[in-house]
């Protein structure tokens, strides 16, 4: 269910908010920090929990800021654009976490933000057609591959752009507008998922809309027309006198503001999108610009001429809480609407006025039966529900109980369930109700010793994306069961994994520029830790590398495997585990699989000695430690079987020397442990020393 919280003003500054109110509000690189561009010079910096300005700027006098100030998110910068100074007018710089900032300018080109700082006058194409005017855009992450979409308008026509930049493919959409062309839209907003962008607009006519829009087009050359169709009617009036605004919160609600009668007081209210209902509202008597920005947990809005906040809180959505039957303390001035059909009146159903009084009685007694019926606990409805019913219904029985609220008999429920889960999985081959196993494992409440009949079915549909998830939520899975997952991800084919979807957070970009290939290919070994392996007297192993082609040494610069197979082992890294009893089991392995994982984890270390930190990027990347210590357990485990492999040959001869600079390295910092040691002494023999000194140490 839905709720608004008690509102309140970001700043005792009153911002310069034009006739059509601020440029915008964008959010900054920490979460609770954002961006405020007014219309006329100023960007200042909030932090809401603190609900005070951090830092202002300002442009010369003269100028004039011409676009939202965003947040690089690379860098941590902040850009902002005045007097459309570039080679063309900017209509918008767009910024999301995870990619470069992009800018879109008034004719429709789009630019990466590091190429037009590099050459702010370059010559910037033309896109739309004349007199086409952008109206509104959006930017997107999908699949880790940017997305850009922008609406236009020409003559009461509306067309959508969707650009994709992973393929540079631009599609050109006509927007129809149904049976109302004199309609006017409003605003607009959108959400994504993994095949479409729901585009919703609001209507001139009160109405909202939703048009799909197909991320991947089927001939995206072609001009293809998209059909709108209903999504809710009459959330505000037709003859509202200010502007109106929408944005939609997440896959199930939007906030409209806006007046929901010609002559009332303007409000901002939450619907469900799903159940169609109104799940909660809030007079604003001062009025609006009719601007609405959403982002985490916060709704901005210029309520009379100060910037406003309303924290919200929506919980998943389920019909219990979209009707208001979730347990709930709701605020002052919130309210659920609700319709409701009673199947059991008897007008329409044959029984005639004559019979009125008997059906009257009718419906007492079942009201009486009902009531003296004791309420089944959502828990056992649940227990019951798993043992009979389709995969679908209980996906949606088991997100119902999961948006309840805890009760201490949880976790107890939870095993339950996917204990009664996997019995019937057991009893039905074709029953899978992986999604629903999916959503139990997120509660963490499981381990591996209360369902271990969960990773074994996993283990036998092969089903990879759930053991990474049992990889990354259990502490306590056997050796045996690692080293079975281990098996599956190494030999599950390319083809597979790409139709799979895997958590990918531990996983950098692999991508290995040019000129840094080419540097890779001209040495022979890398400089690890200050060591110059040209110093190594190993010379016969120098003879083998310079012996062998350029290709083979693209090898070790390149990742050997796929990203979503790196993203299965580096569950297996992250796992714990105990080298006595881990050591037999690698040794089932097949050999060719043990030289892939020992390729990719010289790979990883390569990737760590790039910088002085000695760690990989990402947000949960393996560790140099982890990398090491199973370098040394596949070894230990099958260096007899792997020093017989001619392709491993090399691989081999790059970790001795990988193994000897190391103890070269070691060898070095002892020595200098003594030199400290010895200052060390030194310091401490002279304690009396005046407010400045000079001091000459002699190294031997």
């Amino acid at each position: 269910m839905a709720a608004l919280e008690e509102e309140f003003t970001l700043s005792s500054v009153v911002l310069s908010a034009g006739p059509e109110g601020l440029l915008g509000v964008e959010q900054s690189d920490k979460t609770d920090q954002f961006l405020v561009t007014d219309s006329g010079r100023t960007v200042i910096l909030y932090k809401v929990s603190d609900q005070k300005p951090l830092g202002s700027w300002s442009v010369k006098q003269g100028q004039i800021i011409t676009c939202p100030a965003v947040c690089n998110f690379q860098t941590g910068e902040y850009v902002v654009v005045h007097d459309n100074k570039l080679s063309a007018e900017v209509y918008r710089i767009l910024s999301v976490q995870g990619t470069e900032p992009l800018v879109l300018f008034k004719e429709g080109a789009v630019r990466g933000l590091e190429a037009l700082l590099a050459d702010p006058q370059q010559k910037i194409e033309t896109v739309i057609s004349d007199e086409e005017v952008i109206k509104w855009t959006k930017f997107f992450v999908v699949f880790r591959h940017p997305v850009l979409i922008f609406i236009t308008e020409k003559h009461g026509n509306y067309f959508a752009y969707v650009q994709m930049f992973n393929s540079r493919i631009l599609t050109k959409y006509t927007l129809l507008l149904g049976q109302d062309e004199n309609s006017v839209i409003k605003s607009f907003t959108a959400s994504v998922d993994r095949k479409f962008i729901s585009l919703m607009s609001l209507s001139s006519d009160g109405c909202i809309y939703e048009t799909l829009i197909p991320i991947r087009p089927a001939d995206p050359e072609k001009n293809q027309s998209l059909v709108k169709s209903l999504l809710l009617k009459a959330v505000v009036s037709g003859n509202a006198r200010n502007g109106v605004a929408l944005t939609a919160l997440d896959q199930d609600h939007v906030a409209v503001l806006g007046s929901p009668l010609a002559a009332s007081k303007e409000c901002l209210s939450v619907w469900n999108i799903k159940f169609q209902t109104l799940q909660t509202s809030k007079e604003l008597p001062q009025g609006t610009s009719g601007q609405l920005w959403y982002y985490g947990e916060h709704l901005f809005m210029l309520h009379g001429k100060s910037l406003t906040v309303i924290p919200y809180k929506c919980e998943v959505s389920s019909l219990a809480g979209a009707l208001g039957k979730l347990k709930h303390s709701q605020d002052p001035g919130t309210h659920v609407v609700s319709h409701f059909v009673n199947w059991e009146t008897p007008q329409g159903c044959g029984l005639g006025f004559q019979n009125s009084e008997q059906s009257r009685r009718i419906l007492r007694r079942r009201k009486i039966e009902v009531s003296l019926q004791p309420e089944v606990p959502p828990s056992k409805q649940l227990l019951s529900t798993i043992m009979k019913d389709s995969e679908k219904h209980i996906e949606v029985e088991v997100r119902k109980f999961l948006a309840l609220k805890q009760t201490p008999d949880f976790h107890t429920v939870i095993g339950d369930t996917v204990t009664g889960l996997l019995e019937r999985c057991k009893a039905e081959p074709s029953f899978y109700p992986r999604n629903c196993l999916m959503q139990l494992i997120q509660t963490h409440v499981l381990s591996y010793s209360l369902c271990p009949d969960l990773m074994e079915i996993a283990l036998k549909k092969k089903d990879v994306q759930l053991l990474q998830l049992c990889l990354q939520q259990f502490p306590d899975i056997p050796e045996s069961v690692t080293c079975a997952c281990l098996k599956i991800f190494l030999s599950i084919g390319d083809d597979s994994l790409q139709e799979t979807d895997v958590n990918m957070e531990s996983v950098f970009d692999y991508s290995i520029n040019s000129v840094h290939d080419e540097k890779m290919e001209e040495q022979t070994e890398i400089l690890q830790n200050g060591f110059n392996p040209e110093e190594d007297k190993c010379n016969n192993c120098d003879q083998e590398l310079n012996k062998k082609p350029q290709d083979e040494t693209k090898e070790s610069t390149s990742c050997p495997v796929v990203q979503k197979r790196a993203a299965l082992l580096n569950a297996i890294l992250h796992s714990a585990y105990s080298e006595t009893f881990l050591l037999p089991h690698l040794k089932d392995i097949p050999a060719q699989h043990i030289t892939l994982f020992l390729k990719y984890l010289y790979f990883l270390y390569l990737k760590c000695s790039e910088n002085a930190t000695m760690t990989l990027p990402g947000i949960h990347p393996p560790t140099l430690n982890q990398i090491m210590d199973w370098i040394c357990l596949l070894l230990d485990a099958n260096f007899t079987v792997v020093v017989m492999m001619p392709e491993a040959k090399r691989l081999l001869i790059n970790l001795y020397k990988l193994v000897k600079s190391q103890i070269s390295v070691y060898s070095e910092l002892n020595k200098i442990e003594v030199s400290f040691r010895e200052l060390q002494k030194l310091n401490q023999e002279k304690n009396n020393r005046g407010l400045y000194s000079i001091e000459v140490l002699e190294l031997f």
